[in-house]
């Protein structure tokens, strides 16, 4: 008998690619793969479990789930991810509609996951996080034409308001091999934009090779037929290098757009969420970066309502916003997580007060994106096409990354396909959305 699986993959693109992961070893095994809940006989809740948001989502997901199990239109919930490597059995207590919890190690395990809680036994298995293989083969959930690539797995960086360390073990890098290898497998499937993925990019290799090796494995991976576009996520100030700088300036294939979380930019409280750097240093990072690659698009992400964090050091913050002038930006609130050092650090301040100040960063950065979108109307960019609603196109250029950024709706006179790039000419800009017209085909 055929059993038909399901998967709903919550929270970053890591834990997308361990899902896609998942579902190639299920189809392999002979499930049949289906979108909807009502369509499965198990369902897999890959789950987040970074912040408080993240795990309200995951259990109010699984809630969902149950009630689809309580009607008889399910036989079985399986919950994977960072949420069951971190609670482990407090999800079965809690949630007795639950039928097996896995660690991120026994994702590998997957198959016998499944066919053991269709069948009723008992399937919990929590091994080491370090069994999580990060050189698997994937059933892409993204669109065919662009796809996540992650080079490395878990985090030595220890900030003191994170818990992922603690979910997904040391940093470990994957070969420069094996990464070409998939990346060139991707282009063989007709993929043509990567999205270089790890907790921390740019400290790709050091543990292999001695040394940061991202700009290396870039040297390679541009040399791939097929692959027009790559681009970079999660990348550390410290270690972003000049090197990398030049590979990126100087390689046509490598948008000129960079991920930097930077999170704050007042000294103590960088130093308080146990990283380094202040604004005046990032500032000259960025001033650097930007003198050498023309057109660089910076996408940064800052947290708001540190334990201690001041008035006058948020508007340190927004002053460095205003300066800096990003071309896409986050902001979120600081979650207390227990068994990090922030948790039970003084000074803890209200949520009134951490989300008015999220508002208030987010309004500066509105109104600097707004000022860009104008400047870019009559400019020219190459986009890659990835909707069609019928009547509109939506694309991106290289200063787009999906899913997370705003990007292109424009017309054409005669009909294009998705995954295909056109040149198109900005005439207008609605908000975060640039509105153009298609001039040619690439």
């Amino acid at each position: 008998m055929s059993y038909k699986v399901g998967m709903i993959s919550l929270g970053c693109p890591k834990n997308q690619v361990d899902g896609e992961a998942m579902l190639h070893k299920l189809a392999h095994a002979g499930f049949e793969i289906v979108e909807n809940i009502e369509d499965s006989d198990v369902m897999v809740i890959n789950t987040c479990g970074f912040i408080e948001a993240a795990k309200t989502e995951a259990i109010e997901t699984i809630l969902e789930v149950a009630e689809y199990k309580a009607a008889g239109l399910i036989s079985a919930i399986v919950v994977t991810g960072c949420l069951a490597e971190r609670y482990q059995h407090e999800i079965k207590k809690e949630l007795p509609e639950v039928d097996a919890v896995i660690g991120i190690g026994a994702d590998n395990d997957i198959v016998k996951v499944c066919q053991k809680a269709l069948l009723g036994l008992e399937a919990d298995f929590f091994p080491d996080k370090g069994c999580l293989s990060i050189d698997e083969e994937r059933l892409l959930s993204t669109p065919s034409h662009w796809a996540y690539l992650k080079i490395a797995e878990g985090c030595d960086n220890r900030c003191a308001y994170c818990a992922i360390p603690a979910i997904r073990g040391r940093f470990r890098s994957r070969t420069v091999e094996s990464v070409v290898a998939e990346a060139q497998s991707l282009a063989d499937r007709g993929v043509k934009e990567l999205i270089l993925i790890a907790q921390d990019t740019t400290k790709y290799g050091e543990d292999l090779y001695g040394k940061y090796s991202l700009d290396v494995l870039l040297k390679e991976l541009v040399k791939i037929e097929g692959i027009h576009w790559i681009r970079l996520f999660y990348c550390y100030p410290q270690r972003i290098t000049d090197s990398l700088i030049d590979v990126i300036a100087s390689e046509d294939k490598i948008c000129n757009y960079i991920d930097i979380p930077l999170q704050h930019a007042d000294k103590d409280v960088l130093r308080a969420m146990h990283r380094v750097g202040d604004g005046d240093s990032y500032q000259a990072l960025l001033t650097k970066m930007r003198a050498k690659i023309e057109g660089l698009a910076l996408r940064t992400t800052f947290m708001v309502g540190f334990p201690g964090e001041t008035e006058a050091q948020f508007e340190t913050l927004c002053r460095f916003v205003k300066d800096t002038r990003f071309d896409k930006m986050g902001c979120f609130t600081f979650s207390p997580e227990e068994d990090t050092p922030a948790f039970s650090m003084p000074d803890q301040l209200e949520e009134a007060v951490k989300t008015r100040r999220q508002e208030v960063l987010m309004d500066i950065q509105y109104g600097i994106t707004l000022d860009s979108n104008r400047a870019r109307v009559g400019n020219t960019y190459e986009v890659i096409i990835d909707s069609f609603d019928g009547e509109q196109y939506i694309g991106r250029s290289y200063l787009d990354a999906p899913e997370i950024d705003s990007g292109i709706i424009f017309t054409a006179d005669q009909p294009l396909t998705v995954g295909e790039f056109v040149k198109v000419r900005i005439t207008d800009c609605n908000g975060y959305d640039l509105i153009g017209e298609v001039i040619e085909s690439v």
